[in-house]
């Protein structure tokens, strides 16, 4: 049996709502991979994934097909989501548990293992300091692979505009890592 395509899907969530844990069942680990790594924290993470899906579920309605997958729709969803929680932890600095756990951890790693470790802390820090955009298309490119066109229509720019912003951020990370 051939697999139900998203618009098939998505006609049939908007008249009975179980339909859609198909639809999330096809998305979820791309979207959580997306905001696990925006937020760099697992619970978080499943949190605003939990959302993503939620809001998407009571938005299924309302949503219209422009020619983008509807992926692209889900990624913005979490784009979204992930944008507010940043903003809203800037806000109030909290430690998690699992941080100094992990911290402690670290100590006890083999010394080559933890300069590897520093390493990746390092890139992700400084890819946590480019602007929202940048990160989003690092993720998309990176993590998720895909293509420029396929970002470009997450991202809503041409394909071209997003090769020009991906020149942009690697220059621009490339001179952060070397400070």
């Amino acid at each position: 049996m051939q697999a139900e395509s998203d618009s098939d899907l998505i006609a049939r969530a908007r008249e009975e709502p179980e339909a859609f844990g198909l639809l999330y069942e096809r998305y979820v680990d791309k979207i959580y991979n997306y905001i696990y790594y925006r937020t760099g924290n697992h619970h978080d993470a499943e949190d605003l994934t939990a959302r993503t899906f939620y809001r998407a579920l009571n938005h299924i309605s309302r949503y219209v097909d422009r020619g983008a997958p509807f992926s692209a729709w889900l990624y913005r969803i979490a784009h979204n989501l992930v944008a507010n929680w940043h903003r809203d932890r800037c806000r109030r600095q909290i430690i998690p548990l699992e941080d100094l756990i992990v911290g402690r951890l670290k100590r006890e790693e083999p010394a080559s293992l933890a300069e590897e470790k520093e390493e990746q802390d390092l890139l992700l820090q400084t890819v946590r300091r480019l602007p929202p955009e940048r990160q989003q298309l690092i993720v998309l490119k990176f993590v998720e692979q895909m293509s420029n066109a396929e970002i470009g229509k997450v991202m809503g720019r041409t394909e071209g505009a997003i090769k020009s912003l991906y020149h942009r951020t690697l220059v621009a990370l490339r001179k952060e890592l070397v400070k």
